[in-house]
């Protein structure tokens, strides 16, 4: 087993926006090693095999020296009488089920408690939200397709 490019930008995607310093994962013919700023030393290579023929061969590219800056979240504050649904993990949010599907809710949607806000999805595994309360969306805290941090405001809603 191997890792693709896309399942090694994940990674750095959640590793970049969590409390951990160092991580390790190895399969057969890969090793990843991500350390966040200098965490035991200078930063580890990232070895990949070359090609599917040259599976034992691999070749290190070095990982930048800083992190991506993470996109700043806008602060969120429900205010007094209303509810605050936030992340529950650490992933992708999506506010529709689909690409070409229309979103769940919009601004102003009035919605039911067990009723879904959006999706979050980490490592090719979404997780549905639900409201929390009847109510409606007075504010939506995040972007389509913005990689959310555990415990952000994504939806405030006005009780019912």
């Amino acid at each position: 087993m191997s890792l693709r490019y896309e399942e090694i930008a994940e990674i750095m995607k959640i590793i970049d926006s969590s409390s951990c310093d160092e991580l390790i994962v190895e399969t057969g013919d890969v090793k990843l090693v991500v350390r966040r700023n200098g965490a035991h030393g200078a930063s580890p290579p990232i070895e990949r095999p070359l090609a599917a023929s040259a599976a034992s061969s691999a070749v290190a590219a070095p990982r930048p020296a800083s992190p991506a800056p993470v996109a700043q979240q806008e602060k969120i504050e429900a205010g007094s009488g209303k509810l605050e649904i936030t992340a529950p993990m650490v992933g992708t949010f999506y506010r529709a089920p689909s690409p070409d599907a229309p979103a769940f809710v919009e601004l102003g949607s009035v919605v039911k408690k067990g009723q879904p806000l959006c999706l979050i999805e980490v490592m090719k595994l979404f997780t549905t939200i639900n409201s929390e309360f009847d109510g409606r969306i007075v504010q939506i805290g995040a972007e389509n397709g913005e990689l959310v941090e555990y415990g952000r405001v994504l939806f405030v809603i006005e009780p019912a």
